[in-house]
């Protein structure tokens, strides 16, 4: 597939992407264990999507859904960044860019093509989809046979697509995604997460069947690089 050149990322300044500019630091070595263990988890099997969610709000799960999709870029795949969070999104503020033509068009108009939509990053391999337009009905949306058919569109042009949910007992949205997705990746930010949300969480995942495959444990430490633990169920 062609994407359009006035789709191309601008801007090369990325704060938000560990490893595109710490590349040797502890932090990108966890995301490419994070990357293994994913890899992993599934061996007999081939993961196509990722679901990425925690129980509440502000736990960096953006962040890592960012990361992660250059992680796994850098191994010569092409990998699509989608901003599903039709509530609150963050992908285009990620990588500065407008935030028009989205996911939402997408669902909303069947005359949109899905390559005018995707923009092209700095980095070789990685392709971004942003939200688009906030809808009155986002849950309708994601559940609809539109959004399974533009998922199955997606299987067709990329590696692996990867989904930046909204928190799981905010509202249904990642447990819709993690019905259709090969796999769910939860984030905790430490000690900002009881015990009891993080059980919900898990029942509601488990409730629409979804695979989890693990979870980061975030936040651990804020003054130096060496903030990112992962660990399988």
């Amino acid at each position: 597939m062609l994407f359009k050149k006035n789709k191309r990322v601008q801007n090369n300044e990325r704060p938000g992407l560990v490893v595109v500019n710490k590349p040797t630091s502890v932090v990108s070595e966890q995301f490419r264990t994070i990357r293994t263990n994913i890899q992993f988890s599934m061996v007999d099997e081939t993961l196509k999507s990722i679901v990425v969610t925690s129980a509440g709000p502000s736990s960096g799960k953006s962040t890592v859904s960012a990361n992660l999709a250059v992680t796994f870029a850098s191994e010569d795949k092409k990998i699509l960044l989608v901003d599903a969070d039709l509530r609150k999104p963050t992908v285009h503020k990620t990588f500065n860019i407008k935030n028009i033509d989205g996911l939402t068009k997408l669902l909303t108009d069947k005359e949109t093509k899905i390559e005018n939509t995707i923009y092209r990053t700095h980095t070789e391999g990685l392709y971004l989809l942003t939200s688009g337009a906030i809808p009155p009905n986002p849950a309708e949306l994601l559940s609809s046979k539109r959004m399974t058919s533009i998922i199955n569109e997606m299987y067709k042009y990329f590696d692996m697509v990867i989904f930046d949910m909204p928190p799981v007992l905010a509202v249904t949205d990642a447990q819709i995604m993690a019905s259709k997705a090969d796999g769910v990746l939860f984030i905790i930010p430490k000690g900002e997460v009881s015990k009891e949300q993080m059980i919900k969480s898990k029942e509601l995942l488990v409730n629409v069947k979804a695979n989890i495959l693990g979870a980061v444990l975030n936040k651990v430490e804020k003054s130096d690089d060496n903030y990112y633990y992962y660990y399988g169920e």
